[in-house]
């Protein structure tokens, strides 16, 4: 019975397995192709449109918006940013007149994130060229069949991730 019970604890308390090596060789491709598409299309925001792939994730989130504004709160939760990241950025956004922060009117504590006229011109400017990137360098790559199947194995796996705590920013 002992014995019994020493080997169930063992299995309990085993180490965590080891990528095998084709395990190990994709997730090294998949690092490198997320990497590589990151920092390409980020390069290419700059270039093109002088904003960082953080302010355009911003610009795309309010410009989605009703009204191209949402609480500080809800739009952190869209990007999965923290208070304190998303409280720079918008800072940094509105002193280049991108953005304007307001005052919430039903919660005095929570804050409002806008996109101004300049905002918005700089995100339909920038898109285009963006969403050829994209196209370029990842779409184009695939045909429809090896999309469908991308589409799929990403949803499964996005299905299986635990749940995270959602970020605050207001």
């Amino acid at each position: 019975m002992l014995t019994r019970q020493a080997n169930a604890y063992d299995a309990r308390m085993a180490r965590p397995r080891r990528l095998d090596e084709d395990q190990r060789l994709v997730w090294q491709t998949y690092r490198e192709v997320f990497n590589g598409l990151s920092t390409t299309l980020q390069a290419q925001l700059l270039r093109d449109a002088g904003l960082s792939g953080s302010e355009y994730a911003v610009l795309v989130a309010l410009s989605h918006a009703p009204d191209g504004v949402l609480r500080a709160r809800e739009l952190g939760r869209e990007l999965a940013w923290d208070r304190s990241r998303l409280s720079h950025l918008v800072a940094r956004m509105e002193k280049r007149g991108l953005v304007a922060r307001e005052d919430c009117v039903e919660d005095a504590r929570g804050s409002m994130v806008r996109l101004t006229r300049e905002g918005r011109t700089a995100v339909d400017d920038a898109a285009p060229e963006h969403s050829e990137a994209i196209r370029r360098y990842f779409f184009d790559q695939l045909s429809p069949e090896e999309l469908a199947q991308l589409e799929r194995i990403f949803q499964r796996i996005l299905d299986h991730l635990p749940a995270v705590s959602e970020p605050t920013a207001d």
